[in-house]
């Protein structure tokens, strides 16, 4: 029985297509590559303007394939969040985008299951990190302060509400 093959992919949510990288890839593999398109972009339709990453599973022999999509970068989902095109270029000084305390703690559940974070304000203070590395405030704050009154607590009723 042959090993299936894995291929690793980046791709643009809801956007992926037939040509390079992925046609090259898979075409070799005897796969028919316009379904596994299709398949990548349903499943990544959700994710569009992000880039998502996808696992392709090719077995050589039946031609059968499965997909499954990863979780997109926190900074791709604050990105999205944010209705900015990309992340300041000199976060110290330069904010491109804002975010309330809701958006991040969606941020924060979308990517809990990849995150060291033990519980929904450990993840919600993860995501303000990577608020503060690509120039994001957080309800008009820069998003370090904002940590300090999370842990003084200010934030523990919204974060309870939606811990449930």
């Amino acid at each position: 029985m042959a090993e299936k093959k894995v291929v690793e992919l980046l791709v643009d949510g809801g956007k992926a297509t037939a040509g390079p990288p992925i046609g090259p890839i898979l075409g070799p593999l005897g796969v028919n590559v316009l379904m596994v398109v299709n398949k990548i972009n349903e499943l990544t339709k959700e994710y569009s303007g992000m880039k998502v990453p996808v696992t392709v599973t090719v077995d050589p022999e039946t031609k059968e394939f499965e997909v499954s999509v990863g979780i997109p970068t926190t900074s791709a989902l604050i990105v999205k969040e944010a209705q900015i095109e990309k992340g300041s270029g000199a976060p110290n000084t330069e904010k491109v985008g804002n975010l309330t305390m809701e958006q991040v703690i969606k941020i924060a559940k979308i990517k809990s299951p990849s995150l060291l974070a033990s519980n929904l304000k450990a993840a919600v203070k993860e995501i303000l990190g990577s608020c503060v590395s690509i120039g994001v405030t957080v309800e008009g704050k820069d998003p370090k302060d904002v940590q300090k009154e999370l842990e003084e607590g200010v934030y523990d009723d919204v974060i309870k509400a939606h811990e449930k």
